[in-house]
């Protein structure tokens, strides 16, 4: 019977990782691949695997691909500490390693999200499909500092059941993400070559909120909806912003090497 390996990311999440684990302890094996944690996080997750590794902090997609290099199972299910895989999900991936059909490489899963109190319906972050369950020899991250993918070598099947993301319990906490993700997003960014135009922090924001709001019906999310519309605006407009300030800064320090005195003749 094929086995299922599970990878966790972690850091400084005390305040989730008990839950998560405790909704994946039935799979043959669970990796919690932490990156420096200074709480509690690395004690509880050892109450509930031996495979806790603490490692220096690459990017998102590296880690996974470190939790994938250390797999032994057939299959592969990567998970982040805020999300759980309920009963009913957890019976169905059961069902799928169990019959592991040689036609299928991985599989698709809808995110539920769970933003400020509700649970996001529209905006496009629901059903937001992505394939968290797949073959371990088939599959890697591309290693970018964030909003890392999958490159999945054969087709995807899809499960039914719901994976839940208690992603932002409040909004300080969705901007102390956003400050981040926005600056790792500019850094990905500058590294691919990616120039600084205008039109991105001009109009981007702005087909991003009418995208989310209007096209993707967030308007039926009520306050929150527009909230997490407006949000995801603004971090479209950061992340440009932040790639031309890092591009003005490389500039700057390019003339700074020019004008050095063992520059002058």
């Amino acid at each position: 019977m094929a086995a299922l390996s599970v990878i966790v990311l972690t850091r400084n999440e005390e305040e989730n990782i008990a839950e998560c684990l405790s909704g994946v302890a039935w799979a043959d094996e669970v990796i919690v691949i932490d990156s420096g944690s200074t709480d509690g996080t690395m004690a509880i997750a050892k109450r509930f695997t031996p495979l806790v590794i603490s490692l220096p902090w690459k990017g998102y997609g590296a880690a996974r691909n470190s939790g994938i290099q250390r797999a032994t199972g057939e299959w592969v299910l990567w998970l982040d500490a805020d999300e759980r895989v309920p009963p009913e999900l957890a019976d169905e991936i059961r069902r799928v390693v169990r019959a592991n059909d040689p036609s299928v490489a991985g599989y698709s899963v809808a995110r539920r999200a769970y933003f400020c109190g509700k649970w996001i319906r529209h905006a496009g972050w629901y059903p937001s499909r992505v394939v968290r369950l797949f073959r371990r020899e088939l599959g890697r991250l591309t290693e970018s500092n964030v909003h890392e993918r999958l490159l999945l070598n054969g087709p995807t099947g899809e499960l039914r059941n719901d994976l839940l993301h208690f992603t932002d319990p409040s909004l300080q906490h969705y901007f102390e993400k956003f400050n981040a993700y926005s600056t790792l997003a500019a850094q990905d960014m500058m590294r691919a070559g990616r120039k600084f135009r205008m039109v991105d922090i001009v109009v981007r924001p702005l087909y991003q909120f009418l995208k989310m709001y209007i096209l993707r019906l967030g308007v039926l999310d009520g306050i929150h909806g527009f909230i997490l519309s407006t949000a995801s605006s603004a971090y479209v407009f950061a992340k440009y912003a932040k790639l031309w300030e890092l591009e003005k800064a490389d500039h700057s320090k390019g003339e700074d090497r020019w004008n050095s005195p063992t520059n002058t003749k």
